[in-house]
């Protein structure tokens, strides 16, 4: 019995071997006739550029000396058609063509032209001519204000499609390394004076100097890590959280984060957390007084990000609030809804961020925040917004999704803060009721005239003009009823006077 158990087992380890033989028999003559094959067609190859060269030096020799020289063959580039860009765009572009196709006026274009150009600039090579600077920063413009594939700019700009991701990545790169330290940065103090000087102003929010938001916007599946990018409405996205000031423009920009990642890890990992909770850009010296307490400056964000005392946010809508409560509930939502408004526009102007992105995961970010930066630059040269632009936004097919923290996150100094905000609305709305009382009591005359009739920066004036009118109707009845006294006065004097003459 052992004896078979032997014998089996030789002949299995002889049949393996005999096997592994003569697969390393095939497989080292099929690498043979590879390495023939492939010395046979180098061979070839060789033999068919010699015979080019040759024929070429021959058509070289055997042309007449009168002829001009012939243009020098590319043969491993292809030559496209660039009328279009040459002709139609650098000198039949109207006005509005440019702001239609470009998102911007043509000066601007230029102007941008210039700041990118010790970025993107090319030189020329014995090979080819390099691409102009202008034509490289169309092709991308274009790109980020459409959506549309590389093969349409491809033909339309007469370059190949590798070359249209090139300068899509290239010009994106350049506006982020060098103006966003123009265009999108922190404010300095003086800055933010004037911001909450625009906030208490035009938004009736004092002490505020920004508001907060997050922007997904629509990527196609990458190629790792699918799940992280799947947000709360089902669809693939990429996050970018957004500080604005009461211009709507971006001074503070973090993009990049998977869609599932909730708006308050993205600030908890951004700059402007930093910022905020170290107390540093956001505390004024000395402190400002508001209330009878000392409260340096603000931003203001949505549900989805915790309370501090530097970010307030509105109390969730229900029938218990108080009147104060509702007063900031409407204030404070008046004055965020610049940062909603801010990304509706940079939508509707660059719509790579409204249709789903084709790009790879690492070209994204400075995608979006080359958009960010163009928008500011597009905003601060006063370029115009067509508001049909905006139709695309208002009817598009995935709705941002919506988050909300949990009460838990919510800081006690920022409860106080809130508090004191409620209050100081209520005293507001209280005192614009009492202005209002005290409009109808003017005159319609006065009314007519212009007199403000509803709340505004005039209050004091108004209560100022029904003290004088008041007080000047009572001094013109005094002086009425003492000129009706003394001419009483001097009847009696003189009946008295006549009586006495005659005894």
């Amino acid at each position: 019995m052992a004896n078979d158990e032997t014998l089996r087992s030789l002949m299995f380890t002889l049949s393996y071997v005999l096997m592994k033989r003569r697969r390393d028999v095939t497989s080292a003559d099929a690498q043979r006739r590879r390495e023939v094959q492939r010395r046979v067609a180098h061979r070839q190859y060789f033999h068919q550029r010699h015979k080019r060269m040759i024929m070429m030096m021959i058509a070289q020799t055997s042309r007449p000396m009168g002829d001009p020289p012939a243009r020098p063959t590319r043969v491993w580039s292809n030559i496209e058609s660039t009328d279009w860009w040459e002709r139609v765009v650098m000198r039949e572009f109207q006005p509005s063509d440019w702001l239609e196709k470009f998102r911007m006026t043509k000066e601007t274009f230029f102007l941008l032209c210039g700041k990118l150009k010790p970025r993107l600039n090319r030189q020329d090579t014995r090979l080819r001519p390099a691409l102009p600077l202008e034509k490289r920063v169309a092709v991308a413009l274009w790109r980020l204000a459409s959506n549309v594939e590389y093969r349409t700019i491809s033909t339309l700009f007469g370059v190949g499609r590798s070359t249209v991701c090139k300068c899509v990545r290239d010009v994106c790169h350049a506006i982020v390394l060098l103006l966003r330290p123009l265009y999108l940065r922190t404010p300095s103090e003086h800055e933010l004076e004037d911001a909450a000087r625009l906030f208490a102003t035009r938004w009736g929010f004092p002490h505020c100097v920004g508001a907060v938001g997050s922007l997904h916007v629509p990527i196609i599946a990458p190629s790792s890590n699918t799940d992280n990018y799947w947000n709360s409405r089902g669809w693939l996205s990429v996050v970018t959280q957004g500080a604005v000031n009461g211009l709507g423009q971006f001074w503070d920009v973090c993009a990049g984060f998977p869609g599932s990642t909730e708006h308050s890890a993205i600030l908890q990992n951004s700059t402007l957390w930093a910022r905020g909770c170290d107390a540093g850009f956001l505390l004024h010296d000395p402190p400002l007084d508001f209330m009878g307490r000392p409260l340096g400056y603000l931003m203001l964000g949505d549900a989805g990000y915790p309370l501090k005392s530097w970010l307030l946010k509105s109390y969730p809508e229900s029938g218990e609030l108080t009147a104060g409560q509702r007063a900031l509930n409407r204030k404070l939502e008046r004055a965020r809804g610049v940062v909603d408004e801010a990304f509706l526009r940079l939508r509707a102007r660059w719509q790579c961020l409204l249709k789903r992105n084709d790009c790879r995961m690492d070209v994204v970010p400075t995608m979006i925040l080359a958009c960010c930066v163009l928008h500011n630059v597009c905003e601060v040269h006063g370029d115009e917004f067509d508001e049909r632009w905006e139709e695309a936004v208002r009817h598009e097919e995935s709705p941002q999704p919506a988050d909300e923290v949990s009460p838990s996150a919510d800081d006690r100094d920022g409860e106080e803060v809130r508090a004191l905000f409620c209050e100081y609305f209520l005293q507001q709305e209280n005192q614009q009721r009492t202005t209002d009382a005290a409009a109808h009591l003017l005159p319609s005359s006065h009314r007519s005239e212009g007199y403000p009739q509803t709340g505004s920066m005039l209050h004091p004036l108004m209560i100022f003009m029904v003290i004088v009118n008041t007080s000047m109707s009572i001094i013109f009845w005094t002086f009425l009823m003492s000129e009706v006294f003394f001419k009483e006065a001097e009847t009696e004097e003189a009946k008295a006077a006549a009586s006495v003459s005659p005894a």
